[in-house]
């Protein structure tokens, strides 16, 4: 039987990678299918402009949220990894505890949804680029820790992670 009880770096390292993979992924598709620019760019909307550095930056800041991802899965990892389905507990985790019942009051959460003035429609649409996110987050990493022999996976999704943190840096040349 393979060893699915990875020490905490590999695990972190692996969690950063596919978390920050598919952070980028979603985040691209909202951005385009969702319409984001408008929202980012929209005075008053409390967000940052979608050519602020601090956004720019976001793919590679997301190594933090890796490590806490990591933090949590790893007390977890015979639950998580160890059985045939233990995918679909790491996404309802994030879901149920990272999204819906989150302390804070953000638009989509539970509280979000009593607490602020954001319309039921635009809260739900969030829903498009975060549930499936935790969905392939969890997909991705339950498959590349219960297969540690299969090192071409790991070079794809290393050199995938390289891609995903440097080009939005590299859009600061095209900004000069």
């Amino acid at each position: 039987m393979k060893n699915l009880q990875p020490r905490f770096v590999p695990l972190a390292a692996k969690t950063v990678v596919c978390h920050t993979l598919t952070y980028f992924i979603m985040g691209a598709l909202a951005f385009h299918f969702l319409h984001y620019a408008e929202l980012f760019n929209k005075p008053g909307s409390g967000l940052r402009s979608s050519s602020s550095l601090w956004i720019l930056f976001g793919p590679a800041l997301q190594v933090f949220r890796g490590i806490l991802f990591a933090s949590v899965f790893y007390p977890l990892r015979e639950l998580l990894f160890g059985r045939k389905n233990g995918w679909l507990l790491m996404a309802w985790i994030l879901i149920g505890v990272g999204i819906l019942g989150t302390f804070g009051g953000p638009p989509g959460s539970l509280e979000g949804f009593i607490y602020t003035t954001v319309p039921i429609h635009l809260q739900l649409r969030g829903y498009l680029e975060i549930i499936p996110q935790a969905l392939l987050l969890s997909m991705l990493l339950f498959y590349w820790v219960r297969h540690p022999e299969k090192k071409w996976l790991s070079w794809l999704l290393g050199a995938a992670y390289v891609i995903c943190i440097t080009l939005p840096m590299l859009s600061l040349l095209a900004m000069k």
